[in-house]
């Protein structure tokens, strides 16, 4: 099956783990219609609101996000991505060097309502690196979090979620994987286990 790097954990080899899917195309594309309604039955025409994707995996989803919105209501969002690398806690503390993505912002964020897209809610590390990272382009008057799959019992940090797309119970031996196809023809969320469980 191949190998896939988890943020929080080392290189995983799939082949090792045992698999189940949590959502297919079909279930994870009405997913997405979902949370780009709900987006904007709160926002409407998103005129002082603006989605900023968290690099790496979130933007994938709020490139997705944002074209949904603009299919569904014919609205086109302000967009961005944002690399939180140099603000993670644990830059200092690994052995191997983080590689830092593009951030792409060309607009103000002062005043404006703010929607941070993460694919996995996990500790909320990152989130908080996000919310530090985008405090460098101005102060926004509010910060919503939308997440895809919100890993409930996962927390370190008292960070919660305003959209969800899916919440799951999983333990530590289990990681989370949003697989999206170059094609976009076979999205899908699964769930590995480790086979010795340890």
């Amino acid at each position: 099956m191949g190998i896939f790097f988890d943020p929080n954990q080392e290189y995983i080899c799939a082949s090792t783990m045992e698999s189940r899917l949590l959502l297919n195309h079909q279930a994870l594309e009405h997913t997405l219609n979902r949370l780009a309604f709900e987006l904007f039955e709160k926002h409407g025409d998103f005129q002082n609101t603006a989605i900023i994707a968290l690099q790496p995996r979130g933007v994938l989803l709020g490139r997705r996000i944002v074209e949904r919105i603009a299919e569904l209501t014919g609205v086109n969002v302000p967009y961005g991505e944002l690399d939180v690398t140099f603000y993670r806690d644990d830059f200092r503390r690994r052995e191997e060097p983080l590689v830092p993505a593009k951030t792409n912002l060309d607009f103000s964020i002062e005043g404006k309502r703010i929607i941070l897209v993460d694919d996995v809610l996990y500790t909320g590390r990152t989130v908080r690196s996000g919310m530090d990272a985008m405090l460098d382009f101005g102060r926004p008057i509010q910060v919503e979090l939308m997440a895809l799959i919100d890993r409930r019992f996962s927390r370190e940090l008292p960070v919660q979620p305003d959209y969800i797309g899916r919440m799951v119970d999983v333990v530590k031996h289990e990681t989370v994987k949003v697989h999206w196809s170059e094609d976009n023809s076979d999205n899908k969320v699964t769930l590995y286990s480790s086979a010795n469980n340890e």
